[in-house]
Formats: C-alpha cells, structure tokens, sequence
C-alpha cells in the first residue's frame, strides 16, 4: 500500500484530507509522524508553484510520495491580496485572529464594507519517481467585516457563501463545506487522478 505524506502542519486541511482518501488503497499520514522537520520556502508566484514546491521539498525529505497544498484567499477590493500570502499576511508567525485583523484593517483602509472574494486552492502530487500532478479549485463569495460561525478555519468567518445565501464557511457542517470550497473541489479532482495513477 502506497504511504502518501500530507504535507501541512494544519491540523483542518489535515482532516479534509485524510476524510477524502479514506477509501483509497493508499496509508495516509501527516508531516507530524517524521518529527522535527524544516520548513519549506514558498517563493513561488503562485498557488501551484507553491504547491509543487512544498510537495517535492518534503517528499525529499521523508522519502514518500507527498501531497501539498497551497490555497488562500484572494479580495477583489484588495487588488487579490491576501493572495498566496493568506496563511502569513500578518507575518510569519501569523494565525488566524492576527490575519483577520490584517484583513479587516486593510478594507477600512480600501474603505469598504464588503467586497467579492474567491477562495483558491492548488493541490500537487509528488512520488518518488518524479511523478507529478496537480489540480485546482476555486469558491466565489463574499468577505464582510462582520464574522458569523465557529466552525472551519481561517478567514472562513468572514467568507459568506453564494451556495448556501447568508451563510458563512464557518457555518457549514463538513458535508457543506466539503461540496463547495476550493480544496474540496481540488481534492475530488485529485482523488479521481490518484485513482487512475494507484491501479
């Protein structure tokens, strides 16, 4: 059976992944099962390049096919940004309030109470032969100044969704959540590539 490494530190994507393999013929394990590993540098230009990079990194690194992702948000009235630096926009040792808080502060800068928001998400595979591959997904919506829910992570407070109207990321359930947000849009793409790959 082929071990593939997940290869973030963040516990939600963790989950999202684990939960979308579960029925594929594959040991699912996450970056925390190598111990103390040094960080990838993600100076790509892109989510994808991101993404590839961090995937060959550590799939250099633990010797096992690994899947990367890299995803974040990008607002229209911020000209994209956060963009590929979501996860860092308040430094590198950012976390969720402190990246909020960023956000929050640019749009009274930009002047505006809401604003249309896509998040974007580029998943790669790397195994150890050199096989690469990699998808893609993407969710429209809305960021407003004023969170709602307590589920997710993120910026999913603030992200209200076209598919469920007047409801943020944080106020849907896994099933929701998984059947319109980037990553999972990007992990079916991806289940589907593995599969073919695995037979």
């Amino acid at each position: 059976m082929k071990k593939i490494v997940i290869a973030t530190k963040n516990q939600g994507k963790i989950r999202e992944m684990m939960e979308a393999f579960g029925y594929l013929p594959v040991e699912v394990v996450s970056l925390a099962d190598f111990g103390e590993l040094p960080d990838a540098v993600e100076d790509g230009e892109s989510f994808a390049e991101n993404a590839q990079i961090k995937a060959k990194f550590y799939m250099e690194h633990t010797g096992c096919a690994c899947l990367a992702d890299d995803s974040g948000l990008e607002i229209a009235a911020l000209g994209g940004a956060p963009g590929i630096y979501s996860a860092r926009y308040a430094g590198y040792h950012a976390d969720d309030a402190t990246n909020n808080q960023k956000m929050l502060e640019e749009l009274c800068i930009a002047d505006v109470e809401d604003s249309p928001a896509s998040y974007c998400c580029a998943l790669t595979f790397v195994d150890t032969d050199g096989t690469v591959f990699t998808t893609s997904g993407r969710c429209n919506g809305t960021i407003r100044k004023w969170p709602k829910g307590h589920n997710g992570f993120g910026y999913d407070p603030y992200f209200y969704t076209r598919e469920f109207a007047g409801r943020t990321m944080a106020e849907l359930n896994f099933e929701e959540k998984d059947r319109i947000s980037h990553r999972g849009r990007a992990l079916r793409q991806m289940v589907s590539k593995l599969e073919d790959y695995l037979k």
